[in-house]
């Protein structure tokens, strides 16, 4: 089958999840109740940062495990990332890289949206881990940003006291959109209570920056070889939702980090369905043929 996305058409194939945990026990209580239609998405960004340091050449990935108390995919390792809001909204953002408008083609949504989804994955990954993709010049990106200005940036941001295109204009900064590839795009099932309408961003470690652990989301932030989590995953010693092991295996997959940063993947809006197979819950989806 194929999906029609921005006036081409993109292959897909059918993928079928096991839902188990409390996402299946959610899932099978919206089956019982009829499957009713849920709440709307919130858009969404989240950046897989990318390091070289496996001994085969292939990316190692910084990742979170949220900690148990979130309302949201509890104690699951996600990349970093989070909502759009209002602070992302600021169409003025100093601005290197594909404009706007090229961004808005890519991602298929109007300018605007664009703009804000941009800023958004910018902004998570300074909040969550404190990696900044910003520059004093559109072909410069800053090598250090842990001294204690910044520090205190990143305060203010989480504290929603201060907007990026703030700080990067109180910095002399451009935001470099250029060090961000667009890789995937999902929609969190009808039977979450939380729905989040998410593109996913990759981006490569700037030279001279280090990613941290100072989220309070997240009991545990470290790189990871994407082989080892998906067997903790497999053999139950971890927790991920479907679209961060489809990305994590496709990380697998890669090369090098700059391999991952160059492609431009066929990517369609991917929402999974419950249903049941037999007694067990499955998820089913279509992901794009890559």
């Amino acid at each position: 089958m194929a999906e029609r996305v921005t006036g081409s058409v993109v292959p897909t194939r059918e993928q079928v999840f096991v839902a188990g945990g409390p996402v299946g026990e959610l899932a099978r209580l919206w089956l019982d109740a009829g499957s009713p239609a849920g709440v709307p998405p919130r858009r969404a960004s989240t950046v897989m940062v990318l390091r070289h340091g496996r001994s085969d050449g292939g990316p190692e990935v910084f990742m979170l495990r949220r900690v148990a108390s979130m309302a949201f995919a509890p104690s699951m390792w996600v990349f970093p990332g989070g909502g759009v809001d209002p602070r992302d909204a600021d169409v003025d953002v100093p601005w290197a890289g594909p404009t706007p408008q090229e961004w808005a083609v890519r991602l298929g949504v109007p300018r605007e949206e664009a703009v804000e989804l941009v800023c958004a994955a910018v902004r998570e990954v300074f909040e969550e881990c404190g990696v900044l993709l910003a520059g004093r010049a559109a072909d410069e990106v800053l090598a250090d940003v842990t001294g204690p200005t910044w520090q205190g940036h990143r305060a203010a941001l989480l504290a929603k006291g201060l907007s990026m295109s703030q700080l990067l204009s109180h910095e002399g900064l451009v935001l470099r959109s250029d060090l961000l590839s667009f890789q995937d795009h999902w929609l969190t099932p009808e039977f979450e209570k939380r729905r989040y309408d998410t593109y996913f961003f990759a981006a490569l470690l700037p030279e001279g920056q280090r990613a941290d652990d100072q989220t309070s989301e997240a009991d545990i932030s470290r790189w990871v070889t994407p082989a080892d989590l998906i067997a903790d995953v497999a053999s139950g010693e971890a927790s991920m939702l479907a679209p961060t092991v489809t990305n994590l295996e496709r990380l697998d997959q890669a090369s090098g980090p700059e391999v991952v940063i160059a492609s431009t993947p066929p990517v369609v809006p991917v929402m999974p369905v419950a249903e049941y197979d037999g007694a067990r819950v499955v998820l089913r989806a279509r992901l794009p043929i890559r």
